[in-house]
């Protein structure tokens, strides 16, 4: 799903780069999709921080009706792929675990939205 540069043919001058035509989706692309973000609960974690600034552990626990394992280890996914932060502190005594998303994630999200609107688009047509 990444870029590609324009690469000149042999002996053409310099491509100068062009607004890219409207994508159609196909059915292959559904397997192009972010596949950190694709998981429901990893989706849910970036979906809801996406609209907050941030959001306690027990916070994202409730929203999601998660588990503490299961929503540590998608937490860590999107922290590891630089998502999402984890800022740990202390409310007197109380360990506080915050989350906030990253630019990067912000514009993942955005990314796989426009991705799966391409998707849903397609399919209607089709």
């Amino acid at each position: 799903m990444g870029k590609r540069a324009l690469q000149p043919t042999q002996g053409a001058a310099k491509a100068t780069p062009r607004k890219a035509p409207a994508r159609t989706a196909r059915p292959a692309d559904a397997l192009a999709l972010d596949r950190v973000i694709h998981e429901r609960a990893r989706l849910g974690i970036v979906s809801a921080l996406a609209a907050a600034p941030s959001l306690t552990f027990n916070d994202l626990k409730r929203v999601l009706d998660a588990t503490d394992g299961n929503l540590s280890v998608h937490a860590r996914k999107l922290e590891d792929a630089g998502y999402i932060t984890c800022t740990k502190s202390f409310d007197g005594r109380v360990p506080r675990t915050e989350y906030a998303l990253t630019a990067a994630g912000r514009a993942a999200l955005a990314r796989y939205l426009d991705h799966m609107e391409a998707l849903i688009a397609a399919a209607r047509r089709g």
